[in-house]
């Protein structure tokens, strides 16, 4: 099974009322083959899609190893897969040049970000997105809009955790998809 036929198995498999018609948006973006940034984690074409999976695998994973932490299976799904859905149609190919092992110049494809929907930050961008096609959870809304820790400017993030423990396996969940994965060689 492709990376994107597993996407949308998953994400059908969550049964939410709407979730055909973000698919149906997703086919119209480049969420499938976009990268999952610009020079680090999935830093290609597909990167997105796999990094989405990843943390989706992470989650699935992190449910098992705190079982305290109640997940529903639509949630770990849900938070998961659509985490960075602000990324779509958020990046740009240029061309840039640098020198090859021989010294001579050549030119190579680099990402660049190129935000055609600017919409606060990057998880409040996620949350609007999904939320256009299909009706988040209070959990789910909070684990997608603090993903990214104090990276991403939230003073307040502690207590989101503190409140909402699925949104502190979310950030691990990511974090791990990006430094665990690819230092044991599991992806890239």
């Amino acid at each position: 099974m492709s990376n994107k036929e597993r996407f949308i198995s998953l994400c059908k498999e969550s049964g939410r009322e709407g979730i055909d018609k973000l698919l149906e948006w997703l086919d119209t973006t480049d969420f499938y083959i976009a990268p999952a940034s610009t020079r680090f984690h999935g830093s290609y074409p597909g990167g997105l899609l796999e990094h989405s999976l990843d943390v989706y695998d992470e989650m699935v994973r992190l449910c098992q190893t705190y079982p305290e932490i109640e997940t529903p299976k639509d949630s770990v799904i849900v938070a998961s897969l659509l985490h960075d859905l602000c990324k779509a149609n958020f990046y740009a190919v240029e061309k840039r040049n640098r020198k090859n092992e021989f010294g001579q110049w050549e030119s190579y494809d680099y990402y660049t970000v190129d935000e055609k929907f600017c919409y606060g930050g990057h998880g409040s961008k996620s949350v609007f997105l999904a939320q256009y096609f299909i009706r988040l959870t209070p959990e789910e809304a909070v684990a997608i809009m603090c993903h990214m820790g104090f990276s991403d400017g939230n003073k307040d993030i502690g207590n989101a955790y503190e409140q909402c423990p699925f949104a502190w396996l979310l950030h691990v969940a990511d974090e791990a998809a990006c430094y665990v994965r690819k230092r044991n060689g599991e992806k890239e």
